[in-house]
């Protein structure tokens, strides 16, 4: 935003150089870009007026004035074509300095003696974007009456300073004159001086001269308006001129800077309509519909969609609320009535109206912020009051005034003690209360509270912090000294999960296996290529998917090991080995999904079944798991007498096996491979975190071996169980040494020959001990298996 030094001077008084005010207002939060000095460079440029013009005898396109300087004629010749007898014009003399460097001084030009240089806007260092139309090709004209002789910079205000301020998103409200003087005083503990709206001469009535004015949508909260009759459409007054480029807004007719004055001086978006060219005598306030198309003041058509906000006169539109007017209804050279418009509307779908047409407007950018209701009407009245004050129309009595808008003042309780707690200054009351009043905020002082009235301008303002946050910002962050920290420090840690985590990838890596990462999207077909069984149920759809590949969440990372051994070996690399820890994904009855870890495990030419078996039993065994029973399971995705369940404490904990051929096929794998999925909030959930060493045994072990032949689908755990009911503390070591099946071996039978290890803590085993606990164990095999010990 750019805030002119002698606009902002109308509405606070201060005697301070800008430097001073540039550090004030940084200091209490308006952060101050930059400090443009209009007149820097330029030097010696005065009013002047042309007296007389005659032809240059020697050059068609070159005319010779003779111009009024004030306190000497001057002879200047000139080329351009908008001059004439009488005009009042900026006058560069020999020696001065215009835009860009450039020196002017006395010469000939094509014979004829020219002391000095009529000046354009440009050439006063004007941008291009704020020069008004009739201006652009030519010499700047003054309007009659201007003072002959007097400095051309200190007429167009060019020797005050403009402040480049950047405003957040949350201020609105400083989006203007008004909002900057009010942080001006604030600062530096002055007065704002605010315009009382007093219209002295109003005539006929509003209802005479149009109809009703009709809102269909809750995106428009307000609606004000007001008539301007008999206007005179012709350029404002210099000072308003200048005033609006200072500001970067170019110029255009006195109607139109009126509301562009006004926005600038008050924040609040206007919009002056030809009255007479509207079909029907009101306005209707309504959502577009998709492919609606409408004409805006640039020319150009914009197609529409039900996001657009529009204002309409019943059967055409004339206008894109909140962002720009329509071509059929703007302010000409022809125009004599006008209706004002003062409204409020919904500031997202004016951000995404304005976003999706790519048309930025000095309105929109403030709408789109958010702006204070009540400004409606105040900056309608605002634009009657000048009008008439120019002379340039006469204000219709009445107004109407549609909306459903709360006009109730907010109030917010402040505490003392939360104020100096925060800030860590000790305030007392009455200085919470001046700087609240610095800012326009009303209180009411308790004994340690005092209500707060905030401003309707105010509508970053919502709770007790927002105060607080004022009161810092005016006293000075660079007043509030430092403090020790006060409070309970916390010592920052990883939670138990990650660092299970962590530890599982070191006993992985070390067993040979790599860390893979793949995508938590996944493909539909997935499931069905990796024959893995899934309720249809349990797949979360993306909405706006990345394509058909991507389309759906994960709820096991099986299909993505297999794909990416698949890809390994497709790329001719051996023993190939892998881990993955990462989140699968499940419905809920809440908005988001639940997310549940696993552990995938996948290899080939690593080992075989039991090497993938033995490597889930090493990290579990490591992580303090070591209760586990190993039981056949059936799994789609595996192959059928080669897969198993890992079962802890009664509960599943996850499967694992040789892929099954089929799916093997499917993915162009020719080697046997194997993968594991296991649950990981499991394992952490039984993770020892501290282990408890104990001595290393003094006393021998005794061995004893056994073969049984049994009935195949019994499982081995089943002799397990049964050594360790009866071995107790004493039996140290189960091992499965050899399976065996074929000759010899009845059909349908098989052969498991297992050891087991024995020992004492506190002392050295006797035969006869361990003897009668293993005659207990084969009984036990015998009658309940029904296993026959071989000889």
């Amino acid at each position: 935003m750019l805030l002119p030094i002698k606009w902002l001077k109308d509405y606070v008084d201060f005697d301070f150089d800008v430097k001073k005010l540039a550090d004030g207002l940084s200091n209490s939060g308006s952060h101050v870009e930059s400090i443009i000095i209009p007149s820097q460079g330029l030097d010696k440029i005065v009013v002047g007026q042309i007296e007389k013009i005659e032809k240059h005898p020697d050059a068609d396109k070159l005319v010779i004035c003779t111009v009024n300087v004030g306190d000497e004629v001057l002879q200047i010749v000139t080329g351009a074509p908008n001059v004439f007898e009488g005009a009042i014009v900026p006058v560069a003399l020999h020696g001065s300095s215009v835009a860009g460097g450039v020196k002017i001084k006395r010469g000939k030009l094509r014979g004829v003696e020219s002391n000095g240089m009529l000046c354009s806007l440009e050439e006063l260092g004007f941008e291009n974007s704020v020069i008004p139309k009739e201006a652009r090709n030519g010499i700047f004209i003054f309007p009659e009456g201007t003072e002959i002789g007097k400095s051309a910079l200190e007429t167009l205000f060019m020797d005050n300073e403009i402040l480049e301020l950047e405003i957040t998103p949350n201020r609105p409200d400083c989006l203007s004159i008004m909002g900057m003087a009010v942080e001006t005083a604030a600062s530096f503990d002055l007065k704002t001086k605010h315009n009382d709206v007093n219209i002295k001469n109003e005539v006929g009535d509003f209802s005479e001269n149009f109809d009703d004015i009709i809102i269909e949508t809750e995106n428009c909260k307000r609606y004000y308006s007001k008539i301007l009759k008999n206007i005179k459409i012709g350029p404002s007054p210099l000072w308003m001129q200048a005033y609006l480029m200072q500001a970067g807004v170019r110029p255009i007719s006195n109607i139109v800077d009126l509301t562009n004055f006004v926005m600038l001086e008050y924040g609040q978006p206007l919009h002056a309509f030809d009255l007479d060219t509207l079909k029907n005598k009101k306005i209707v306030v309504r959502m577009a519909k998709d492919g609606e198309e409408t004409v805006t003041l640039d020319g150009e058509t914009r197609k529409l969609t039900s996001d657009d906000i529009l204002i309409t006169d019943g059967s055409e539109i004339i206008g894109l609320a909140g962002v720009m007017g329509g071509l059929d209804s703007e302010i000409t050279e022809k125009t004599v009535n006008v209706l004002l418009e003062g409204a409020n509307f919904n500031k997202e779908n004016i951000r995404k109206t304005s976003r999706r047409l790519n048309l930025r407007s000095e309105a929109s950018s403030r709408f789109e912020k958010g702006i204070d209701v009540n400004l409606a009407k105040t900056a309608v009245g605002r634009v009657c009051e000048l009008a008439e004050m120019l002379g340039i129309a006469e204000v219709v009595g009445g107004s109407k005034d549609v909306g459903s808008f709360s006009k109730e003042e907010r109030e917010i309780k402040l505490r003392k003690e939360k104020v100096n707690d925060l800030i860590g200054v000790d305030f007392s009351m009455d200085e919470i209360s001046n700087i609240l009043n610095r800012l326009e905020i009303e209180t009411d002082v308790k004994d340690d509270y005092l209500i707060a009235k905030i401003p309707s301008v105010r509508l970053d303002l919502e709770i007790e912090e927002d105060l607080i946050e004022e009161i810092a910002r005016i006293y000075g962050y660079h007043n509030v000294k430092p403090q020790k920290l006060r409070g309970t420090l916390t010592v920052g840690r990883k939670p138990k999960f990650r660092n299970v985590e962590d530890r599982l990838k070191n006993l992985l890596i070390g067993l040979g296996y790599s860390e893979f990462m793949t995508y938590s999207f996944v493909s539909p077909s997935s499931y069905k290529k990796s024959n893995y069984d899934e309720d249809e149920k349990n797949i979360i759809k993306i909405l706006n998917p990345l394509g058909e590949d991507y389309s759906i969440m994960r709820t096991t990372i099986v299909p993505s090991m297999i794909e990416a051994l698949a890809k390994n070996y497709a790329r001719g690399n051996e023993n190939v080995g892998g881990f993955e820890i990462g989140n699968t994904f499940f419905p809920t009855d809440d908005e988001l999904p639940a997310e549940k870890l696993k552990l995938t495990m996948g290899f080939y030419d690593l080992g075989d079944f039991y090497y993938l078996k033995e490597s889930i039993e090493k990290i579990l065994w490591y992580l303090g798991i070591n209760e586990l029973e190993v039981k056949r399971k059936k799994v789609s995705f595996l192959h059928p007498g080669r897969s198993a369940e890992f079962i802890l404490k009664g509960e599943s904990l996850g499967v694992f096996g040789e892929v099954h051929p089929k799916v093997l096929e499917n993915y162009g794998l020719k080697k046997k491979a194997y993968v594991a999925e296991l649950d990981f909030d499991k394992i952490v959930e039984n993770t020892i975190d501290n282990y408890i060493y104990k001595e290393l045994p003094k006393y021998p072990t005794m061995k004893r071996d056994f073969a049984f032949v049994m009935d195949r689908d019994v499982d081995s755990v089943e002799l397990e169980k049964i050594s360790r009911k009866h071995g107790k503390d004493l039996l140290v070591s189960f091992k499965v040494f050899d399976i065996y099946e074929g000759k010899n071996i009845e059909a349908g039978k098989k052969s498991v020959a297992f050891s087991l290890v024995f020992r004492a803590a506190d002392r050295t085993l006797e035969d006869s001990e361990v003897t009668e606990i293993c005659e207990k164990i084969v009984a036990e095999i015998e009658s309940e298996i029904k296993a026959k010990l071989r000889s």
